[in-house]
């Protein structure tokens, strides 16, 4: 085995399930030996038909638990990982690299009442395999689930989310969970319309989620469009909430794979 074979394992596609003609799921083998907490990212790998390969990083959808590993995935059109991953099919093989990376995870905050996880399209994948974990369910009092996409069609997971609180290791903490889908181009019954920061600064989403989003008590993970990313960061700074870094606990944890 060469030492670049060393780095990753040979999994095989269990699942494709498309949601839409530009979303899809996929789910694999898990290697024995590949652990992660949840939040964090694998990088995947694709061979072409060339030879060469193909790298890109996924948060799995997955818990640490899971005897398999689940991704969420757009197709970029003409990109060169995605258009080769939607290709694959079931039996197929996926490479995954043996270490997990990332720091969307919970030891990013020391303390705090109120969990926020506020996404766009495929970033709700992380929060996903956090909700599935049942260490955030102990540390919070209070756990906000955000999820924004431009169309209801593409808010994918939704029996996942709405069955959490019914399995009987989360049974006794529903009480905790707020859901709040958000769809920005069609008015759909049951959903926030409008951008997250629109919703942040007229105190919508605040009022959906019946808390207050503030640096004393609410702690919060973005992760998704680099534009959301950034402009909701500002908007937070504003309430004085600061990113969370080693060397200085804060209030703001992000992952942006761009």
């Amino acid at each position: 085995m060469t030492a670049s074979a060393e780095k990753f394992t040979q999994q095989t596609l269990l699942d494709v399930t498309p949601l839409t003609p530009s979303l899809f799921t996929l789910r694999t083998t898990r290697d024995p030996g590949f652990r992660f907490h949840a939040g964090q990212f694998a990088r995947l790998g694709v061979t072409k038909a060339d030879g060469s390969t193909v790298w890109r990083a996924y948060s799995m959808v997955s818990s640490p638990h899971d005897e398999f590993l689940e991704f969420f995935s757009i197709v970029v059109p003409g990109g060169e990982f995605t258009s080769e991953l939607s290709r694959l099919g079931v039996g197929d093989t996926l490479l995954v690299e043996r270490q997990a990376f990332g720091f969307l995870t919970l030891d990013r905050f020391v303390d705090g009442r109120d969990l926020w996880l506020l996404a766009t399209g495929t970033g709700i994948a992380p929060f996903l395999s956090i909700l599935q974990d049942f260490e955030v369910w102990e540390k919070f009092e209070r756990i906000v689930l955000v999820y924004s996409a431009r169309e209801a069609r593409e808010l994918a997971y939704q029996d996942l989310i709405a069955g959490l609180c019914s399995r009987e290791y989360l049974a006794e903490y529903g009480h905790k969970f707020v859901y709040i889908p958000i769809v920005t181009r069609e008015h759909v019954p049951g959903t926030l319309n409008g951008r997250i920061t629109t919703l942040i600064e007229n105190a919508e989403l605040e009022r959906a989620a019946g808390i207050e989003l503030s640096s004393e008590h609410s702690r919060v993970m973005l992760c998704g469009n680099p534009q959301m990313i950034d402009d909701t960061r500002k908007l937070l700074k504003e309430r004085n909430m600061q990113l969370s870094l080693s060397r200085r606990p804060g209030q703001v944890a992000v992952e942006n794979y761009w």
